[in-house]
């Protein structure tokens, strides 16, 4: 696998190194006191349960996507708690290879399921959905080894 291509300036003509690289993304672990944490259910491909998240926007923080995706899919307003981890395995998603940052936020109220969620639902370490997608099983077995 090669990480760059050459492509030609459309000015000079010159050849220029066209890199390829991994695609930033967020996760959230939404933890809504005495109840457990919320998990959306993809309504697209990959489907499956899944941590709330998504792609980093250009000009946007980490933080700030972390937030707004949290928004979008569960309709909740997150506080952050801390940075967990960052999961990098190029097989992690399996469209393109995603770095994403791992956030735990607390919330309250009641989500609900919206932009591509499909449905939502809050779930401990002894409920998990079988089908969850891209490596989220693992972060939520390290989140649960570290709680």
């Amino acid at each position: 696998m090669t990480n760059k291509n050459i492509i030609k300036c459309s000015n000079c003509g010159e050849d220029i190194e066209r890199y390829r690289n991994p695609t930033p993304t967020v996760d959230i672990i939404i933890e809504i006191e005495n109840r457990g944490i919320v998990l959306i259910k993809r309504g697209r491909p990959p489907y499956g349960w899944a941590i709330p998240g998504g792609y980093v926007d250009y000009g946007e923080s980490l933080e700030e996507a972390a937030v707004r995706e949290a928004k979008e899919e569960t309709s909740l307003n997150v506080k952050i708690i801390r940075q967990f981890h960052t999961y990098s395995d190029p097989e992690r998603d399996h469209r393109q290879h995603n770095i994403s940052t791992v956030y735990i936020a607390s919330a309250e109220g009641r989500p609900t399921a919206d932009d591509d969620a499909k449905e939502v639902g809050i779930f401990n370490q002894n409920n998990l959905p079988q089908d969850l997608a891209f490596d989220h099983r693992k972060i939520l077995m390290d989140y649960f080894e570290k709680k």
